[in-house]
């Protein structure tokens, strides 16, 4: 008679939980399945002139592809053409002055660490269409 009672309630328990999960919704009211769908694939966008900065300080815009490029501790595929030694042969833009400071201020031989992992700060660009407006305007 006991299992048979804590079967029966093991039973009720997971029927109960069953419905509970079918009725489980995104905290923005979509549909689950639809929000996990793969991204639509967006072009590169790539522009031998580079892109325009959108304030002083902004950091350059990739205008390349940059998949195949690793950058880890061992080794920084953006060095093989913007280094000091390479950037003149491959015609492309040198790496600033400003990754060569460390914290203190302090002007280094090699690139700082802080400086080192270019995709932190550059990125390259896609041509989808923005989530929402943009009215920033950078020259105020």
């Amino acid at each position: 008679m006991k299992r048979t009672m804590i079967a029966l309630l093991m039973s009720a328990t997971a029927v109960v939980f069953a419905t509970q999960a079918a009725a489980v919704e995104s905290l923005r009211g979509a549909d689950l399945e639809k929000m996990s769908a793969s991204p639509s694939k967006h072009k590169l966008i790539e522009q031998k002139e580079g892109f325009e900065r959108s304030y002083k300080e902004q950091p350059p815009m990739v205008p390349h592809e940059v998949d195949k490029y690793e950058v880890n501790l061992k080794n920084n595929g953006c060095l093989k053409c913007h280094s000091e030694k390479t950037y003149e042969k491959e015609k492309a833009p040198k790496i600033g002055d400003s990754h060569y400071v460390d914290r203190d201020g302090k002007t280094l031989e090699k690139i700082s660490s802080r400086r080192y992992f270019c995709n932190q700060c550059h990125a390259p660009q896609l041509s989808g269409d923005p989530l929402v407006e943009n009215v920033f305007d950078g020259r105020k």
